[in-house]
């Protein structure tokens, strides 16, 4: 197995030199090797494709290694063969041209053919056996070393993996929030404003002195009314109905709107934004506002939104006295969490005397 595996390197090598010149031309062939030296190995043999860098990473090596090996195992070959055949026929070749063997020995008797024979024959043999087989795994090595991702590489692809892998968790998550947001607008809480309406009837109904049963039915009605206003706020934590209803740049308008302070929206072409980027996006510019209405001072805002390529920017700027601090309590820092649950990051630049700006940049690929 080693003999025709060091044969086929040298054969293999011969035929991609040409491609030194068109290293993307090389992945059939380099992924051959790849896949023989595995087997070779005893490794499992790998089916991701081979980049042309590796390729080009390869086939120096497979000169440098290959070539040689080969070329080692053809003479190795054509002298077993040459001995083979002249011990048992030297008698046959013209006495003029007698056959040769280590390359300078004459046979013309049959204690040369015997003697010299066998002695070529064994030293072929013995280079076969233990020689060849070095190469080979050599060979196989270096081959399996230069067709593999670096650590950095790996490192790559498995962070690429990880990150297609969260974002479709963060479409189902996102599916799934709205999907129970619609189902407690609509049935529980549409539920609850039945049961508070029919409680305010039934109160009503009461006639005067009615003692403990009108005082149940107060308390009953205050408690639904509570609930009520508990699960709004559940629900608007969750994934806000806003969203569902007018989309990203729609509730952006409406929160700048209802801030408190004058702001204004600055939106770019968006496009398509993940579920939980539109959330995180959301609450993000509500806090930011809510901070600039209760601690900044200011006389205006402005809010601009843009998206380059996978990258999603949220600017809050305001004409305030400064001074906000993550670590104050102010906002920020639940802001920060939301934003880092996304891999995104969170700007502050507030000097004391203002302006504070914020940035936030939310991967939305």
């Amino acid at each position: 197995m080693y003999l025709f595996t060091t044969l086929g390197t040298a054969v293999m090598t011969v035929l991609v030199l040409p491609l030194l010149w068109h290293p993307a031309l090389a992945a059939p062939w380099a992924r051959w090797h790849r896949d023989r030296a595995a087997r070779l190995r005893g490794q499992p043999v790998r089916s991701h494709p081979i980049l042309w860098r590796w390729s080009l990473r390869w086939l120096p090596a497979q000169v440098a290694i290959g070539l040689p090996a080969g070329v080692l195992a053809v003479l190795c070959v054509g002298n077993l063969l040459t001995a083979v055949v002249v011990i048992p026929a030297w008698w046959m070749f013209p006495a003029g041209e007698p056959p040769h063997l280590f390359s300078e020995v004459a046979v013309t008797s049959w204690g040369t053919a015997l003697v010299v024979g066998l002695a070529q024959l064994a030293s072929m043999a013995a280079v076969a056996y233990w020689v060849l087989p070095l190469l080979a795994a050599l060979h196989a090595r270096v081959t399996l070393a230069a067709l593999a991702p670096s650590a950095a590489e790996k490192l790559t692809e498995r962070v690429a993996v990880l990150t297609r892998t969260r974002t479709g968790v963060l479409e189902a998550h996102g599916a799934e929030l709205r999907r129970i947001e619609r189902d407690l607008h609509d049935g529980t809480q549409a539920r609850l404003v039945a049961i508070a309406m029919r409680l305010a009837v039934a109160r009503q109904a009461l006639p005067d002195g009615a003692g403990a049963v009108a005082d149940l039915l107060r308390e009953a009605h205050e408690g639904t009314e509570e609930a009520m206003t508990e699960l709004r706020e559940v629900i608007r934590t969750m994934y806000p109905p806003i969203l569902a209803d007018h989309g990203l740049a729609g509730a952006l308008r409406m929160v700048a709107g209802r801030g408190g302070i004058p702001a204004t929206v600055d939106l770019g072409d968006l496009g398509p934004v993940p579920a939980a980027v539109e959330a995180v996006a959301y609450f993000a510019v509500t806090e930011a506002l809510t901070n600039v209405a209760k601690h900044s001072h200011a006389s205006g805002a402005t809010v601009a939104v843009r998206r380059t390529g996978d990258l999603l920017s949220i600017e809050v700027r305001d004409d305030g006295i400064g001074g906000a601090d993550e670590r104050r309590g102010t906002g920020l820092t639940g802001i920060n969490r939301r934003v880092q649950a996304l891999d995104g990051t969170l700007t502050v630049a507030s000097p004391i005397g203002g302006p504070t700006e914020i940035l936030v940049e939310l991967p939305c690929g």
